[in-house]
């Protein structure tokens, strides 16, 4: 038993023997996906398709990018399950990403259906495709057709949720999974959606009627004011809830509405503790410190708060108002030059790249985005000074004397450009540009240049600098 022999059986057309050894071949290695490409062809050409079809399943099992296998059975139902057909061309244009076909495919698929499970399953998919395509609407209906047979399953009821949610729709959202509870889909997954619905829409009364879930509960009592016995939950909590995160944020809850606002702060940093970067972090801050009358740090939370969740717009108008109040922090000075430049605003970004760096006149970073905006507008005089600030704070950089030697030859003060150069080569050996920069140096020396008058000096002052 070997590969050879099966291959020699093929190539002698004795197509019996070979399937028999490839057969055996793939027993000892049920894994080897090419034999089962190999058994698959072999059960084609001894006209056994139905066999044929299982092979290439079995490849698809493993597999379900292999385009190879998909074609195969394209071929056998072609012609004998228009179904089939479409659901494999469907699946293949899937995996190739183009999702305009594969739906075409699943709604010839649902047309061709010819029992309510075969449908529902093509229907299924087809909404799951919607939803790739981001046609959420589409996708909605093709769920609620789902949901209408008894045939179905809860993950049909979570998706339009999901849907709905999307859509801005949080009604029709609980109105699903109400539905599919009613409908027998009474389990823990579906109740504690159901329960969190509840509460976003402002309802923790019937929240607390369907969650089991301890921390959900609390949070339904808080939210009915409930605040004492709340209280009382979270004391027997203490021990075992400690390292859910969920548990701290609804300490800081309690102690918010209680006005401890000092205990409310401690609860939201042990909560970072556990959930870094989380929105609810910032959000909660903001409002306690709304309470504690400190603008400043509502502010700056509103504005991490916006961040994180996208929304950039808001969190630069937050943090401008944050500066407004406290024009010398650093670490906003810093958010909101990123940000502004970021969004498109380069001149108003540069003006807090400046203040920056006056209050910080060793921040590279500054010095640098200054320097490349003056060389963006033509502004080299300006763009030297500021390569000059940094090349104080870093004489070994051979990068920022490369550009200062760059921004001297367009200024056409020659000496400092020689200079600079002269420097570069010093210490910038094995640098990629390092010979271009010897050509540079060498045809500067036999260049004339009229130097800018006074400039030159300026320039000397900075690079003998201890």
């Amino acid at each position: 038993m070997s590969l050879q022999t099966a291959e020699q059986f093929e190539e002698n057309e004795q197509y019996d023997q070979a399937y028999e050894e490839y057969k055996k071949l793939y027993e000892r290695n049920p894994k080897d996906l090419s034999l089962l490409e190999r058994l698959g062809h072999i059960s084609m050409l001894l006209d056994n398709k139905e066999q044929a079809a299982e092979y290439y399943s079995k490849i698809l099992e493993a597999d379900a990018t292999n385009t190879l296998a998909y074609e195969q059975l394209m071929d056998i139902y072609v012609t004998t399950d228009k179904y089939k057909y479409y659901i494999y061309r469907g699946n293949m244009h899937a995996v190739e990403h183009k999702f305009e076909h594969a739906i075409n495919d699943y709604k010839k698929a649902v047309n061709c259906a010819l029992e309510d499970k075969d449908m529902l399953s093509a229907r299924f998919v087809l909404g799951t495709l919607y939803e790739q395509e981001g046609n959420n609407l589409k996708a909605i209906d093709e769920y609620l057709k789902v949901i209408e047979h008894n045939d179905t399953h809860e993950d049909v009821y979570l998706r339009l949720a999901n849907l709905y949610l999307k859509e801005k729709a949080l009604p029709s959202a609980v109105d699903a999974l109400e539905r599919a509870i009613k409908t027998g889909f009474d389990t823990i997954n579906i109740k504690e959606q159901l329960a969190d619905l509840y509460l976003r829409n402002g309802n923790p009364e019937k929240a607390l009627e369907v969650t089991s879930d301890e921390l959900t509960k609390v949070k339904c009592l808080l939210d009915m004011d409930r605040k004492s016995y709340a209280f009382e939950k979270l004391e027997k909590m203490e021990g075992q809830y400690n390292h859910i995160p969920q548990f701290h944020s609804l300490k800081a809850q309690y102690y918010y509405m209680n006005k401890e606002y000092d205990k409310a702060v401690e609860c939201v940093n042990e909560f970072e503790n556990l959930e870094k970067n989380s929105p609810l972090i910032y959000q909660m801050r903001a409002l306690i410190y709304e309470e504690k009358k400190d603008d400043f740090n509502a502010h700056l939370n509103w504005g991490k708060y916006n961040l994180v969740r996208g929304n950039k717009d808001i969190a630069i108008n937050e943090y401008l108002n944050a500066y407004q109040l406290k024009n010398d922090d650093l670490a906003i000075l810093n958010t909101l030059a990123v940000l502004l430049e970021e969004s498109g605003d380069k001149n108003q970004a540069m003006e807090f790249y400046e203040k920056i760096s006056k209050i910080d006149e060793n921040n590279k970073k500054s010095l640098q985005k200054l320097a490349e905006f003056r060389e963006s507008i033509g502004d080299y005089k300006t763009a030297a000074e500021y390569l000059l600030k940094l090349y104080h704070l870093d004489k070994r950089n051979a990068a920022t004397l490369r550009k200062l030697g760059t921004t001297y030859e367009k200024l056409r003060n020659k000496s400092a450009a020689i200079e600079c150069y002269e420097k570069y080569l010093e210490i910038g050996k094995g640098n990629p540009d390092y010979s271009k920069i010897q050509h540079k140096l060498e045809k500067l020396n036999n260049t004339e240049m009229q130097e800018e008058e006074g400039f030159i000096d300026k320039i000397m002052k900075w690079f003998n600098k201890d």
